[in-house]
């Protein structure tokens, strides 16, 4: 049984009401916590960040549930970062740079919802260039290695504003989660 963490990273922005990052995040929760302790938090209904920093230290999974906006996470959800990561607590200097975080017991994995599609990815001449999920999320997995800790494979729902198809989506993430934890 492990200890997992579900951050929901949504903020609210323009007419996007968050639906499909809470559904997964609720999807994740539930189907979980049939064989794990699961701790949760919505970042934008705000949160203690001694509190977020004991989920942190209590999980041996985080997961991260965010849309992708302008190419990263939400505003809030970055301030949740610089807020939460702390020196001393999360990680240290080091002789080298980026070798000092101290959560090297955990793993993470993001889980994104994209309004680009799927072929923007997987074609070398569309916009990411034949890049695949990770490598655009690379600076994201940069700020997690900082901290120590090991990545999973990341999930990714595509197109979810023009051809939203929540059925494949919450399908393919039960999948994604079962592969990735070894449930």
């Amino acid at each position: 049984m492990k200890n997992i963490l579900v951050i929901n990273g949504h903020q609210k922005y323009g007419s996007t009401g968050g639906q499909l990052n809470q559904t997964l995040a609720d999807v994740m929760v539930h189907y979980l916590s049939e064989t794990n302790r699961v701790q949760t938090t919505t970042i934008q209904d705000g949160y203690n960040i001694e509190e977020e920093q004991q989920k942190f230290l209590r999980a041996d999974v985080i997961i991260y549930q965010t849309p992708i906006y302008w190419f990263s996470v939400p505003g809030l959800f970055k301030t949740y970062m610089d807020e939460v990561y702390t020196y001393g607590l999360f990680f240290k200097g080091a002789d080298e740079y980026g070798r000092g975080g101290l959560l090297t017991d955990k793993q993470y994995m993001f889980s994104t919802t994209w309004n680009a599609p799927k072929q923007a990815f997987m074609d070398p001449f569309q916009f990411f260039g034949g890049k695949s999920l990770d490598e655009a999320l690379d600076h994201l997995h940069r700020a997690q290695a900082y901290l120590g800790m090991k990545p999973l494979k990341s999930y990714g729902c595509y197109d979810v504003m023009k051809n939203p198809d929540i059925d494949r989506f919450v399908s393919g993430l039960k999948a994604h989660l079962k592969e990735e934890l070894h449930l």
